[in-house]
């Protein structure tokens, strides 16, 4: 039986007091500092936990209305209990055995050309290339680890990729790689700024919406095998890392810690799929993608028109890739109830992707993949976030019933 990690009991106190009244004294502390006013209102917007470094929470902040002013300011302050360096981030004290830093918002001390990236005088100036700026919005935030922005500049959209120190210029090669190789990815529009890579459009429209609309019954589920394969053999020169099955430990750690009322359960199938993992054919390394799925695919009139988010391309197993598809595909109904013909998609897409590996492998890996996203749920946003993460974890022990064959449907 997998045990408890050793961490694991100070990051379920540290996930608890950020979702607790009491974390108002931390943010107290961050403004008294600042010399700001009092605070008026918190509002916990994002909760991340990083299994074995900690957790991190996003705080839209209200303080006491000034002399004068109708509504109060707000501001957006952000708690960790992640290591940080000391000179980035302010000492919000210590609370629940945890030593907590803290920064305004988007002044993150891992990203430090977000707040390049969030000004809108910044970006015009450095990506307009003399148009208006006209829209500026955050896509995504990970607190620490990346965000991405959408400028817009009349009729030209701008993705803006922040990342930490060093990382830009590594996605920028691979773009540089993948589109020599003819692999469809979104056009760079030159060298990365202050760890910022501007990205142009890709043609098409998301993979997810077809799935919605009908299960994506138009797309030919070789589509996906056929754009790996035209992957290219330079990738496998770059750092190999991590498939989403390769922590299966963590990420039960986190899904133990989101729902703590099941974590027997989830220890009970972490050691599960653990045996199954060693005991399977993973296949041999070739090149990958290494987040493949429907929302980082593009699709036009019935082909796979562009691929979205190559971070982690390089070294991989094919069947982490199509694993990472089907897990993502199988918990599309507990993130928007209209997903309806997910079902008959993943019948599809699996009767094709268990032809071309290990049907035990694919198996596990895509329920390890399910797993992994368990504790995402609570970053939803959405009240009933409990349930949609227990319906996560049932579909991640569904699927390690997967067929091993595409007639045993």
């Amino acid at each position: 039986m997998l045990r408890p990690a050793p961490g694991e009991h100070a990051e379920n106190r540290q996930v608890a007091y950020l979702s607790s009244p009491d974390v108002r004294s931390s943010i107290e502390r961050v403004l008294e500092v600042q010399g700001l006013r009092p605070l008026h209102d918190a509002e916990l917007v994002d909760l991340q936990h990083r299994p074995g470094a900690g957790a991190t929470g996003v705080f839209r902040v209200r303080t006491a209305p000034g002399p004068g002013e109708s509504t109060p300011p707000e501001l957006y302050v952000a708690l960790t209990a992640e290591s940080v360096p000391e000179d980035a981030v302010i000492d919000a004290g210590r609370a629940a055995d945890t030593d907590w830093s803290a920064w305004f918002h988007p002044h993150d001390p891992r990203l430090h050309g977000l707040a390049l990236a969030s000004d809108p005088e910044s970006v015009a100036s450095v990506w307009g290339a003399g148009d208006p700026l006209t829209d500026l919005q955050t896509v995504s935030y990970r607190p620490l680890r990346r965000a991405v922005l959408r400028a817009v500049f009349g009729s030209r959209t701008v993705f803006l990729k922040v990342m930490r120190g060093g990382q830009a210029t590594g996605l920028h090669h691979r773009h540089v790689l993948l589109a020599a190789a003819g692999v469809p990815v979104p056009p760079v529009l030159g060298p990365p700024v202050a760890d910022v890579l501007a990205l142009g459009q890709g043609a098409g429209t998301v993979l997810a919406g077809q799935i919605m609309a009908d299960g994506a019954r138009r797309i030919d589920p070789a589509e996906v095998t056929q754009l790996l394969d035209r992957m290219p053999a330079e990738l496998l020169s770059l750092p190999q890392r991590e498939a989403w099955a390769d922590r299966t430990p963590s990420y039960g750690h986190a899904a133990a810690t989101a729902l703590p009322d099941q974590a027997r359960r989830i220890r009970s199938l972490v050691d599960h799929l653990q045996r199954q993992l060693d005991c399977s054919d993973r296949g041999p390394v070739v090149p990958a993608h290494g987040d493949l799925y429907e929302a980082n695919l593009l699709v036009a009139e019935g082909r796979i028109s562009c691929v979205l988010d190559i971070d982690g391309a390089g070294p991989g197993h094919r069947v982490d890739d199509l694993a990472c598809f089907l897990g993502h595909l199988a918990v599309l109904p507990t993130v928007d109830e209209r997903y309806v013909f997910t079902d008959s998609a993943l019948r599809r897409f699996h009767s094709h992707f268990v032809t071309t590996v290990d049907p035990v492998a694919l198996a596990c890996r895509s329920a390890s993949v399910a797993l992994s996203l368990v504790a995402g749920a609570r970053d939803s946003g959405r009240r009933d976030w409990q349930s949609a993460a227990r319906k996560r974890l049932d579909i991640a022990e569904s699927l390690l019933g997967l067929p091993q064959s595409a007639s045993g449907w």
